[in-house]
């Protein structure tokens, strides 16, 4: 697909777009709840503090337009729509893990400020 491999550290490569995309906030904590199978929006605004339903949504949105989640419309009245992870989704979704759990591992080592 591509003639040259991307790399991005290269300004101008479109790898980078991607980047920016799994790399902001809200996708790194959206990306592994979804790990625990389809969950409906409402369920996924209760799990993460301090997001928007803006956000949510736009960042739904976003992930489904690269293929890394699924949006399953039930065509019901009242909607019903529940958002899972696609095959690439749940690849991404695994080192995110691994990042999630090296944050909680390191924790106290790096920060002195506290959650709780």
């Amino acid at each position: 697909m591509f003639d040259v491999k991307p790399d991005p550290y290269v300004a101008m490569c479109p790898s980078r777009e991607i980047i920016a995309v799994i790399g902001d906030k809200w996708s790194l904590l959206v990306v592994p709840l979804l790990l625990k199978g389809p969950q409906r929006n409402t369920e996924l605004m209760r799990q993460i503090e301090g997001i928007s339903q803006k956000m949510l949504t736009q960042t739904l949105k976003r992930l489904e337009r690269y293929n890394l989640v699924d949006r399953h419309d039930y065509g019901e009245v009242p909607p019903r729509v529940d958002y899972r992870l696609s095959p690439l989704g749940h690849s991404l979704a695994t080192v995110i893990s691994t990042l999630d759990n090296w944050v909680i591992d390191n924790y106290e080592k790096l920060s002195v400020h506290s959650c709780a």
